[in-house]
This record gives structure tokens, sequence and C-alpha cells, in this order.
């Protein structure tokens, strides 16, 4: 056997024990937390080994129904939680993008005074951590009485999702070709119009991907959600509905229900949209 043989054959070999290393070490404990949301926990209790749920287990859905139930009919009121966070989030995404558009064209294509200090700060302001925006927001928006308010959430989520939606766009929208623009403005194209009509269109997957990063940074956010929504529990986000559930007075099974809820729309979404997220990471990497 020559050495290149044996190199092709080894590697080939490492190759797929590292592929079904990192899939099981990802895969199982998802796996393993969608069980346990089914098991009801008498039985958990009396074998903690036995974690996948029977046939029985699986036509219940004791856990599920216990955590989506009304507060008031003795469940932990998830829905609503659901609907916080869905309406968060879907505010968050739009003014996001909106803003994300128009700010990255004009960094991309526009002459003003300041322009590189502006794309600089884009990326500088984004490796800020979330606390040392946290409290100068929190204090602000409690002085203008609307901390608790779920819009006022989302417009606090735009110090965390404009830097990153930012600096995606900008480099996706460099690579485009100028003269695509200005043979529309020649046509009679507006500046909006050739955002509108050219460079949205052109720029739809690395647009798509921003709104689902966008939405995933929304949904899953914790920091900011409990310092402004902790006063009024009818507001909470879904994270703050999970926090709820890690107790010692609260089944596992209901935590790892809740946790299912929390998690299956994200990856339902990414899954959906991944064409998208590829297309719009690989031209975001572009630089014109």
């Amino acid at each position: 056997m020559t050495r290149d043989v044996f190199e092709q054959k080894l590697f080939g070999s490492l190759k797929w024990i590292s592929i079904v290393f990192f899939v099981l070490i990802t895969v199982f404990p998802l796996l393993y937390m969608v069980a346990l949301s089914f098991k009801d926990v008498s039985q958990l209790l009396r074998e903690p080994s036995a974690f996948l749920p029977s046939w029985e287990e699986l036509k219940t859905l004791k856990s599920y129904k216990s955590v989506l139930t009304s507060v008031d009919s003795g469940g932990f009121g998830f829905v609503r939680f659901i609907v916080n966070s869905l309406l968060v989030s879907g505010l968050t995404v739009v003014i996001t993008v909106t803003l994300a558009v128009l700010g990255a064209y004009s960094a991309a294509r526009l002459q003003f005074r300041g322009k590189k200090a502006v794309s600089s700060g884009i990326l500088i302001i984004y490796l800020f951590p979330a606390v040392v925006v946290a409290i100068p927001l929190f204090v602000m928006f409690s002085r203008l009485g609307i901390r608790s308010e779920l819009w006022a959430l989302s417009i606090v989520y735009l110090a965390q999702t404009i830097p990153l939606a930012l600096y995606m766009l900008k480099s996706h929208f460099q690579a485009i070709p100028a003269s695509l623009e200005e043979a529309g403005m020649i046509d009679g194209l507006t500046r909006f119009g050739v955002i509108r009509r050219i460079t949205i269109p052109l720029s739809a997957p690395a647009i798509a991907a921003v709104a689902l990063y966008v939405f995933m940074i929304a949904w899953n956010e914790f920091l900011f959600a409990l310092l402004f929504l902790v006063d009024s529990p009818v507001k909470w986000t879904l994270p703050l509905g999970l926090q709820q559930l890690n107790s010692t007075e609260v089944p596992m099974t209901a935590l790892m229900a809740g946790s299912v809820i929390i998690t299956i729309p994200v990856i339902a979404l990414f899954f959906a949209a991944e064409k998208f997220l590829t297309e719009g990471l690989a031209s975001g990497g572009v630089k014109g």
C-alpha cells in the first residue's frame, strides 16, 4: 500500500468518524429533550434511565397540555408567551430589515462625509456586549414610561439586530454591479425606485438570511426581555416563560416540553429558508 493510498483511507475514515461524532453530540440532546417532553413524570421518577416514551405517553401529550393551558386553568400559559414572542420578533424583523436595507445601501453606494467612520462603527457597535447598552436603555425607557411595552422591547432589540443586518447587507450591496443601478436611473427611476425594483430583488437571498437571523435573535433573547418585562408577566416572551419552568417545583417533563416549543419554530424556519440562508451568507461574503 502506497503512502498516498494509506493517507487517503486514513483521512477518509477520520472524516466519517468526525461527522458521526458531531452529529451525535448535536442531535442526541435534541432527541433526548423531545423524548422527555412526552414522558409521564411519575414513570420517569421510577425509571430515570428509560427516557423513551411509550405509545400511550405519546398520545396523551400531558406535558404539552399543561404548558399550553392558561394560568387560570392551572397551566403555565405558554400560548400567551408564544403570541408575545411572535409580535415582538415579527415587529423587530420588519423594522430591522427596513432600516438595514436603507442604511446598508447608503453605506455601500452613496458618498457622504464620515462614510468610512460609519462603516467601521457598524461592526464596532456590534462587538459591544449587550449589557453595556442594557442599563442606559432601561433607564431611558423607564423615564419615558414605556419600559413594559412589547413594541418598546422591539425597539430595544434594534441595538443588537441593526449592526448585524447592516454589516451583512452592506457587503452584499457592494457586490451588485453599480452599472445595473445606473441603467435604471437612466431609464427614469429614482434612487428609491432603484432600491425597490433592482437592489431588493437581486438581494432577496441576503435579505431573507438577515430576516431569519434577526428573528432568531429576537425569539431567543432573554436579557433585555427580563429587564424590561419582569414586572408584567402577561407580556412575557417565551424565554421568560421557559425560565419559570426551571424550578424544582415544576416537573422536568414540563421544562422539556417548553424547550421543544421554543426550539421547534426556529429549526423549522431554518430548514424552510435554508436555500436563502446559504445564498445570503455566500453573497454577503463577497466584497465589491
